[in-house]
């Protein structure tokens, strides 16, 4: 019985390593995420970037799952700067959080308009489920602004950038020991991840 070659030709080893690579990296690279936030002004269609801020995305997505964002509004809305929301009800209650996440502002993404970022305190790691979307772009919200640590941007909006404009608009005043909070209040009603479509 003839003995089978077991010696595999360069050529051919060369580019079994090279596909192997080419599918360990597809698979360690995550997908945008599409989520659906809808409000009493419209639909905001985020797109979030695990693979820039993974801890982030992971933090949103959770507290998304757990419906904690749902019935809370946009708390803080200040023209050409941005609009936060995700901590208060309409009663300006704050709803019970998780632990706070490491800040992933130094990933590269820079607080452009239209972009979402974590809210946080003087503390940079200490975000926990606020948000803002950037009205402008706010560089000096940047990692590295004269030094400072940055706020980590997750996300952009793809589309709706016409409604998160018309929240921007709303008349605001200072209510108990907020600023900048819209006189007609701003609900979000639900976060969703957007399914994707059928294939035809």
């Amino acid at each position: 019985m003839p003995q089978l070659k077991t010696r595999t030709p360069l050529r051919t080893l060369l580019l079994i390593i090279g596909l192997s690579w080419a599918v360990y990296g597809a698979a360690e690279t995550p997908e945008p995420v599409t989520v659906e936030m809808t409000t009493n002004n419209g639909v905001i269609v985020l797109e979030l970037l695990p693979e820039y801020a993974p801890e982030t995305v992971k933090n949103f997505l959770a507290y998304m799952d757990s419906g904690h964002y749902d019935g809370l509004i946009f708390h803080r809305v200040i023209p050409d700067f941005m609009i936060q929301g995700g901590g208060v009800d309409s009663r300006l209650l704050p709803r019970k959080t998780r632990a706070p996440i490491v800040n992933e502002a130094a990933s590269g993404l820079r607080n452009m308009r239209g972009t979402i970022a974590m809210a946080r305190t003087a503390n940079p790691d200490s975000a926990t489920s606020q948000f803002f979307i950037n009205l402008s772009d706010n560089n000096f919200l940047d990692y590295g602004f004269q030094g400072g640590a940055g706020y980590a941007v997750f996300g952009r909006v793809v589309e709706g950038i016409d409604v998160v404009d018309r929240i921007a608009k709303i008349r605001t005043r200072p209510m108990g020991p907020h600023q900048n909070v819209p006189v007609d209040t701003v609900v979000i009603e639900r976060v969703r991840v957007r399914e994707a479509a059928a294939a035809e």
